[in-house]
């Protein structure tokens, strides 16, 4: 009895930090206008937070730098730069952060949600408008 209700306990335990680490890894980014893959984003997770940095750029040099970004991380480079900040997660959407473009120097509102476990959906807002990128799991 007791051997099945700590089985029981191990299998909810993982269940949970699964559904939490379905995000977690690398992701290959499309360029909307191109439709070519433009660049390897890595979700990481940091004091109860996501995170998404750049771990490969397939477009451009790996020593591009951020020439339109604002403040800090203006003249950085975009390998290793974080693009995505501060998303919590809410069910099943990750929320309550933003989104750098660093082509164009531009900071957006940002929710992203997966579709199936290797497709990322990754919406950038600004106002009332948006747009909605798929990201796709590099294995």
């Amino acid at each position: 009895m007791m051997r099945n209700l700590l089985l029981a306990a191990c299998c909810l335990l993982f269940a949970v930090q699964a559904s939490a680490a379905d995000v977690l890894g690398k992701w290959r980014t499309i360029d909307d206008e191109t439709g070519q893959p433009k660049s390897i984003v890595e979700i990481y997770q940091k004091g109860g937070k996501y995170y998404g940095r750049v771990v490969d750029l397939l477009m451009k040099p790996d020593d591009t730098v951020c020439d339109k970004c604002p403040g800090p991380r203006k003249g950085q480079r975009v390998v290793g730069m974080d693009v995505i900040t501060g998303m919590v997660k809410n069910g099943d959407v990750y929320e309550g952060g933003q989104i750098l473009d660093p082509t164009k120097g531009k900071i957006y509102d940002c929710k992203f949600w997966l579709e199936g476990k290797d497709r990322l959906m990754v919406r950038g807002y600004l106002g009332f408008f948006y747009r909605t990128q798929t990201w796709y799991r590099v294995n």
